[in-house]
């Protein structure tokens, strides 16, 4: 399964926040959407899976144009874990998780869908949270949750927006390890829209990196991660190195500008 994007742009009333991205992941990549806050992109994702609606032929999965698909084919394609979920209702992680079955549900789940949960909640280590209220878990423990519901859906494309934003960093490197698994598996393709540069390279075939809506530079990570595309788009010195995994590795330089230094140094004490 293919996903291409084709000269896609959205704009938020006049303001132009996408402007005429291309793209191609194929199944089984994980691709790293990387760029300063504004960029773009938790909007590209939402493009992508018709949260937010663009022209049509723009975004096609193997040659089918997503916008003349119904929710429920669409859902059964694309999973989508949003950067944050709030829940006002008691709903139980077992319930959450069941959620994700909803494109295959008729009247009530099947055994299958039964089979499924439980197998998505052991996947993740969340079985013995099946029973809890989702309101009653920590910020880290509702992301896994919201994961775990994406994954039951089984879509070939999954969509991250800031994935790992509330989890320590034994729980980052689980979830992150567990989807570069099942993109290798060929189970499906992995699009995250990551701040954390080294983990995005540690983990991504691919990176797309944007400045104010364009692309910037795409293709892997040591294409992607150069100290000048670094100062261009982000505005900092940075030293790229090779990491002992042989990825790049990005170390901040200059976090502070001259100027606001000066304005520190002149603050009253």
């Amino acid at each position: 399964m293919k996903l291409i994007i084709n000269n896609l742009s959205f704009s938020y009333s006049s303001f132009p926040v996408l402007k005429g991205v291309d793209l191609a992941v194929d199944l089984g990549e994980v691709l790293s959407v990387v760029g300063p806050n504004g960029s773009g992109k938790s909007t590209l994702l939402k493009c992508i899976n018709r949260i937010l609606k663009t022209k049509r032929n723009t975004v096609f999965v193997d040659g089918k144009d997503v916008s003349k698909l119904n929710l429920k084919e669409l859902s059964k394609i694309m999973g989508y874990v949003p950067q944050s979920s709030v829940s006002v209702f008691p709903f139980t992680v077992f319930d959450i998780v069941m959620m994700g079955r909803t494109p295959y549900i008729h009247w009530s789940p099947s055994e299958q869908d039964y089979e499924i949960v439980a197998e998505t909640l052991d996947f993740l280590g969340l079985s013995e949270l099946a029973m809890r209220n989702f309101n009653e878990l920590s910020g880290g423990e509702q992301q896994k949750v919201i994961i775990a519901r994406a994954l039951a859906q089984q879509p070939k494309i999954l969509l991250l927006d800031e994935p790992t934003s509330n989890l320590d960093i034994k729980h980052q490197l689980e979830i992150l390890c567990i989807l570069r698994d099942l993109a290798q598996s060929k189970h499906c393709s992995v699009i995250l829209a990551m701040h954390d540069l080294n983990m995005a390279s540690r983990f991504s075939d691919k990176m797309l990196m944007l400045k104010k809506g364009c692309i910037f530079a795409v293709g892997t990570p040591e294409k992607v991660l150069t100290e000048e595309n670094i100062e261009t788009v982000y505005g900092i010195k940075a030293r790229v190195t090779k990491s002992i995994m042989g990825k790049p590795q990005v170390v901040p330089l200059e976090p502070l500008s001259y100027k606001f230094q000066k304005r520190l140094q002149n603050m009253p004490s």
